[in-house]
């Protein structure tokens, strides 16, 4: 058996996988943000441990864990973890969606203007690197006493191992990455004022980078196991979905948005804000679109709009199909990434009138997510070919409704497989699978999920939403700037 443990935003969730690739027990823990500040996103790495540590003390006292083999690790990425002399936590993580260095991206793109050359990405805030500097110019006692800078999975590896490491996928998020090479490059460290001393060792996602503890094991009632590199959290999931080949594309609903596709070896776009990444197999890149807000939209709407529950709301909005409301919905409450790279772009509703009902801005917000997640998936095909379906997961995939609407907005047909909820935990687990069977297994561990349901794109709603579409992005461009 394997273990996959995933560090996300909002929890951890772990999984027991069997030899055979079925999850037998799975076991998670929440986590909080803070936002102590306007564009300020951060968490407690000690939280991540903590809640680690409940969730496996959970699963242990569930299942035997005497049988697993390796663990793998999946998080969040781009949060910036910073230890001391000592190892102990410097201040806590600044994270993905976290907005407040956007200056320091205009200073870093003066610093190191090949950065686009090295990495193949635009200088965003969500990235590691500009946060660095940030600290710098702002906590400079702070950044005076760093050690080493950790991604949050690999924080939890060194709590787990003791050992500095991570692995390509994830190190592709913080501009400090030789995205051709796979590789830190010396001269972007430089540009934040960091060496490679300060850095955990780069591995590819399968390979072995440390045992567990002789403690932390006893604790969770196993043996002494290989822990592997990884991956990010969307290069996990897709493993997790088997999106592994050139073109297969993954749609990820989770806090965020992510439209996720194998690109034919290195491929950028920086110009529509598209990441490109190394994914977490060997000698295999990816383009990436992001959208900072994504299922946690329909989270806000639906306390905003005081339904019982995420599922009243869908509900509601499912019932509300036919009401011809014109309420359109910005979904930036976090800024945005793809294509706009503007942290500071603000939510909206536009178009309410007397007649507007609870029900018009849980479907406007649902149709807003959607359009922006369309507007990713073009900057997508603006550097390569994707797949003629897509596959779909996080927790907002489990919504019948929204994965229709999906189909209808992008004009994809989009599917829905076993496992879609859990995916990139469950991508840990397989990597970890394939460091005990070796890279020839790949697709034999890494197939594509059964498949639950294939949702096609309906004519006739695609067309409505084209022209909701375009007034969608007319306004963005309207309220642009507008603070």
């Amino acid at each position: 058996m394997y273990l996959g443990i995933d560090l996300g935003t909002s929890g951890v969730k772990v999984i027991l996988l069997t030899e055979d690739g079925h999850v037998k027990a799975s076991q998670s823990s929440p986590l909080s943000v803070s936002r102590p500040q306007a564009l300020w996103s951060e968490q407690d790495p000690e939280s991540w441990w903590q809640a680690t540590d409940d969730a496996m003390i959970a699963l242990s006292k569930e299942h035997s864990l005497e049988n697993v083999k390796a663990i793998g690790l999946s998080g969040q990425m781009h949060g910036a973890t910073l230890l001391g002399q000592d190892n102990q936590v410097l201040r806590p993580a600044i994270l993905w969606n976290d907005g407040r260095s956007f200056e320091e991206c205009h200073l870093l793109q003066k610093f190191c203007p090949e950065v686009q050359s090295i990495t193949g990405n635009l200088v965003m805030p969500g990235f590691t690197a500009p946060k660095l500097l940030w600290v710098k110019n702002n906590e400079p006692d702070i950044f005076a006493q760093i050690k080493k800078v950790l991604l949050p999975k690999d924080y939890l590896r060194f709590c787990m191992t003791g050992d500095f490491a991570t692995d390509v996928s994830d190190a592709s998020g913080t501009l400090w990455l030789d995205m051709e090479q796979r590789g830190w490059s010396e001269h972007m460290l430089q540009a934040t004022g960091l060496g490679i001393e300060h850095m955990p060792t780069v591995f590819e996602g399968s390979d072995i980078t440390g045992e567990l503890d002789k403690a932390v094991a006893k604790r969770w009632s196993m043996p002494i196991v290989p822990v592997v590199a990884g991956g990010g959290d969307n290069a996990a999931g897709a493993i997790g979905m088997g999106i592994i080949e050139e073109q297969q594309t993954m749609l990820s609903l989770g806090t965020s948005g992510v439209i996720f596709s194998v690109s034919e070896g290195f491929t950028a776009n920086p110009a529509e804000a598209l990441h490109s990444f190394g994914h977490a197999i060997p000698n295999t890149w990816h383009t990436m679109s992001v959208i900072l807000s994504a299922a946690s939209c329909l989270d806000w709407v639906t306390k905003l709009a005081q339904f019982e529950s995420v599922e009243a709301a869908l509900i509601a909005a499912e019932n509300n199909q036919n009401s011809h409301s014109q309420v359109i919905f910005l979904p930036y409450l976090s800024g945005e990434r793809t294509p706009h790279n503007d942290p500071n772009a603000k939510g909206v509703f536009w178009g309410m009138t007397h007649d507007t009902t609870a029900a018009d801005l849980v479907s406007s917000v649902l149709e807003g997510v959607s359009f922006a997640l369309l507007d990713g998936l073009d900057a997508v095909r603006s550097a390569q070919k994707i797949s003629d379906t897509i596959d779909v997961i996080g927790g907002g995939a489990r919504s019948h409704y929204w994965l229709q609407l999906l189909a209808d907005v992008c004009n994809v047909p989009m599917a829905y497989r076993e496992g879609g909820e859990i995916g990139p935990s469950l991508g840990a687990a397989r990597l970890a699978a394939l460091s005990v069977h070796g890279p020839s297994a790949l697709k034999d561990i890494c197939s594509k999920p059964k498949l639950v349901k294939m949702y096609h794109p309906n004519p006739q709603k695609t067309a409505e939403y084209l022209i909701k579409k375009e007034r969608f992005q007319s306004l963005y461009q309207r309220v642009k700037g507008i603070q």
